[in-house]
């Protein structure tokens, strides 16, 4: 009975602080969000993960998230193989894949809105000993100082995580300084990236 009401009151914290922060990065003006955007591709464009990958998992930005056009258009320009997710529906519960983008026109809205490839390209196959040629970008709602991160609540990126322990250490999620907290309970199933940036 008490570790069920532990479970719920972090539920509640959980849910109370991805509320807080997506309305705090949504009261952001376009000059911090332009600012912000620019530092991250800057940042990430020197970075060892980014420059000595083969293959480059992105998310694509979406309303008030940072912005990642830039950065993907920047990984096609260098020839690197760029996948982006959809979700997908082969079962009863959603699931997120990465496919092939040639270029940003290819996106289409897709769950929930964001802009996704048709599913109809190359679909990323995970393999061990390519990990170490591969970047994954990753978005969330909420991070803290212990790399903990929340996303939005259906746990795509945990699941898709999940049986890619090598990938596990090539990952960056990166937001807007606005949505760091002190503290995020943890939870069994939650993978942490590598490395959190906010800006």
């Amino acid at each position: 009975m008490v570790g069920n009401i532990a479970m719920e009151n972090d539920r509640q914290i959980r849910t109370e602080l991805r509320r807080k922060a997506l309305e705090a990065r949504g009261r952001l003006s376009r000059e911090q969000r332009r600012r912000g955007s620019l530092l991250m591709t800057e940042r990430i464009l020197g970075h060892q993960f980014f420059y000595g990958s083969e293959i480059f998992l992105s998310f694509v930005a979406y309303g008030s998230e940072i912005d990642t056009h830039e950065l993907i258009e920047e990984a096609l320009r260098q020839k690197k193989r760029v996948f982006v997710p959809k979700v997908t529906r082969s079962s009863d519960i959603p699931e997120m894949k990465f496919y092939r983008l040639t270029q940003l026109s290819e996106l289409r809205p897709g769950f929930k809105g964001i802009p996704e490839p048709a599913g109809d390209t190359e679909e990323y196959v995970y393999r061990e000993e390519q990990a170490c040629r591969t970047f994954l970008l990753m978005p969330g709602a909420v991070f803290d100082g212990l790399r903990n991160r929340l996303g939005y609540g259906k746990g795509f990126y945990d699941n898709f995580l999940a049986d890619k322990p090598a990938l596990q250490l090539r990952t960056i999620a990166v937001g807007f300084q606005c949505q760091m907290v002190e503290a995020i309970p943890a939870r069994e199933g939650d993978i942490r990236p590598f490395q959190v940036m906010c800006f």
